[in-house]
Order: structure tokens, then C-alpha cells, then sequence
């Protein structure tokens, strides 16, 4: 039996709020092999420098996938949008 070869697909990416701040910019598109959520949040922790840290495992971040909130496990495909954000509090 051969092996899966993963295929890289585009998505757009959009960071909000405290996580747009320590990334300098508020978008990006990019290549990923992830096909979900949480495995492109790691592929972008694995980046290091300010995504590591924004990012981490241990950081409160909310995740919407094309513009509705998901959890790690939401499967991304070609042309999808994720975008991350901290949670938010009314006031």
C-alpha cells in the first residue's frame, strides 16, 4: 500500500484583536498541509517568534472557521478562511 502524500491546499488566515497586535498584520494567505483548525494553529505555533507566543497551547484562543466559531478538530479545505482571535467580554 503507498503512503498519502499530503497535498498543500491555500487558505486565508485572519488574526484579531491582542493576536493581530504581536503579529503585525491583520492577514495572510499561505500554503498549509493542515486539514484542520488546531493542526494549522500548531503549524503556525511551529513557526516560532511572535505566532509561537501568541499562539501557544496554553493561550485562550477563539477559532472561526469561514466566519463561524469552531473548535480544533473543524476540517479546512481549499480556499477556506480561519481566523483567530483571544476571547472577548462585553462591557
Amino acid at each position: 500500500m503507498s503512503q498519502a502524500v499530503p497535498i498543500a491546499i491555500t487558505i486565508t488566515v485572519r488574526y484579531f484583536a491582542s493576536i493581530r497586535e504581536a503579529l503585525g498584520t491583520g492577514s495572510e494567505t499561505l500554503s498549509t498541509e493542515a486539514d484542520t483548525v488546531g493542526a494549522l494553529r500548531e503549524e503556525l505555533i511551529a513557526r516560532g517568534g511572535a505566532a509561537a507566543e501568541a499562539l501557544a497551547p496554553g493561550k485562550a484562543v477563539r477559532m472561526a472557521l469561514n466566519q463561524v466559531l469552531c473548535d480544533a478538530g473543524a476540517a479546512i479545505r481549499q480556499g477556506d478562511e480561519v481566523a483567530f482571535f483571544p476571547p472577548v467580554t462585553g462591557g
